[in-house]
């Protein structure tokens, strides 16, 4: 008996002084930060806008497509955010770790966010991401490694999604890299994701989200059940046409920018594309719009 113990007693060491004391910062109860991004986040944002953000003509058409009444069919309101966007949701998150029973060695790290029930698996033991013919799902297949304190997911076989909630698509050929890091004495964490997709992005779609500890440690289930919430004859899907869409001259018009500054991509992408907004709005204000200098963006800016 005393043979058989000294194994195990060299694991759970082996357990402390590798995995587990690098991220303990990182596992508990968590709720969004969201005041920096409250529009967005919480109502929503325009439709039409677009701006900022690293999209191919092919997501633009995608999104001139799509109303938002489209998330009254039945199919689609039971639909939980995919990984893709689930952390930026409004729900709280927990995060724990799942230890082989016998080694005591981490073995995958889940993840539940309380809307719409979104459950994920990150795996931490080696295995290899599965060939392309496996399924797709919400979250996707995740596998984790440690870098110091920082938890660096990558993520394939995602069905297919949205990177903003008006309209912008994913596609299932979407992978995303993940950065899960704690901070102020494990406070609060830094989380940070980088999505690449060859039919909707022209380069990488980077955001940031914040969670701050969460004192509850408890978390009510989420049931849904779809229902006829507005009545449409069969094979009735909202949509726009090719060229019927007005969300760009809306978005225009609604904020006093250029039709190009709400399309994305390119140079709306960079900061230099002020410029051109300061030229457009000098050349279209009205008299009651200009300051004392005539400059409704002065230099200063």
């Amino acid at each position: 008996m005393h043979c058989s113990f000294r194994p195990l007693l060299a694991s759970i060491l082996i357990f402390f002084l590798t995995s587990s004391v690098q991220a303990q910062g990182i596992f508990g109860h968590w709720d969004p930060i969201m005041h920096e991004d409250f529009e967005e986040r919480i109502p929503g944002p325009f439709v039409g806008d677009y701006a900022g953000l690293p999209i191919n003509e092919a997501a633009r058409m995608r999104a001139d497509s799509w109303q938002p009444s489209l998330l009254t069919l039945p199919e689609h309101q039971c639909k939980p955010h995919p990984s893709t966007y689930g952390f930026r949701g409004v729900g709280n998150l927990y995060i724990w770790q799942e230890l082989d029973p016998n080694s005591l060695a981490l073995v995958k790290i889940g993840t539940h966010i309380r809307w719409q029930a979104q459950r994920r698996e990150i795996w931490m033991d080696g295995r290899p991401h599965p060939d392309e013919m496996a399924p797709h799902t919400w979250q996707g297949f995740s596998t984790g490694q440690w870098e110091g304190d920082t938890l660096v997911v990558t993520t394939t076989h995602l069905k297919a999604g949205w990177m903003r909630r008006n309209g912008l698509a994913l596609s299932d050929q979407a992978t995303m890299v993940e950065r899960f890091t704690p901070q102020g004495d494990d406070e609060a964490i830094l989380h940070i994701y980088m999505i690449q997709d060859p039919v909707y992005l022209n380069n990488v779609f980077f955001k940031s989200n914040g969670f701050s500890k969460r004192a509850g440690i408890t978390m009510q289930p989420y049931p849904c059940r779809p229902a006829t919430e507005v009545v449409r004859a069969p094979g009735d899907i909202p949509h726009n046409l090719p060229g019927e869409s007005t969300y760009a001259a809306e978005f225009s018009e609604m904020l006093g920018v250029p039709m190009e500054a709400g399309r994305g991509g390119g140079i709306t992408m960079l900061p230099e594309f002020m410029e051109v907004v300061r030229e457009w709005r000098n050349e279209n204000m009205t008299a009651e719009e200009r300051n004392g200098d005539g400059n409704i963006f002065p230099v200063s800016e």
